[in-house]
């Protein structure tokens, strides 16, 4: 047995990383990107004889639309599950925001969940029901519920959930001694 902690004789990796993505909401940035577009056009090229004021509001209001929905989506079009020895670190995202780390000494258990939906939670995004607990769920499927040992839960949508979940518990559990 080799030392080398990816070995294929390792039962998990020093680190283990996964992802989930949704497509769609590329498609939701692409609306995003035609109101900013529009609010620009609107900005630029403008033969408006109603007045200023209307114009302003138009202009503004398609921006800020704009900005809103593609930074909005493209905030989830993926999620990133990293596992080390101490901890686990989900970030969303291009630019890794948000970002949560939580410390395996504050979860009690994982569990694997065949079938997270974003109907369950309210919507695609990091949520927070107060009956079910905390989630990011970037599209439907398979993921991990972590329960953590403050009573709360937090629920990811990532492949390979089944592997994620194993490899948290297996992190949980306190260490075999090995022979003297």
């Amino acid at each position: 047995m080799r030392d080398d902690p990816r070995s294929e004789d390792s039962p998990h990796p020093e680190v283990w990383t996964g992802r989930a993505t949704n497509r769609i909401q590329w498609l939701l940035a692409l609306v995003g990107a035609a109101c900013l577009a529009l609010g620009i056009e609107l900005a630029v090229d403008s033969a408006w004889t109603s007045g200023i004021a209307p114009l302003v509001m138009s202009v503004v209001g398609c921006i800020a639309a704009g900005l809103l929905v593609l930074f909005g989506t493209l905030a989830f079009v993926h999620v990133a599950l990293k596992v080390d020895k101490e901890s686990l670190e989900v970030r969303c995202g291009h630019i890794g925001l948000p970002r949560r780390r939580i410390p395996l000494s504050h979860v009690a258990g994982a569990e694997f969940e065949p079938h997270v939906t974003p109907r369950h939670w309210g919507g695609w995004g990091y949520r927070w029901r107060p009956e079910k607990g905390t989630a990011v769920v970037v599209r439907c499927g398979e993921g991990i519920v972590l329960r953590l040992w403050d009573g709360h839960t937090f629920t990811i949508t990532i492949d390979n959930a089944e592997a994620a979940a194993r490899v948290i518990r297996d992190r949980l559990r306190p260490p075999t001694p090995g022979p003297a």
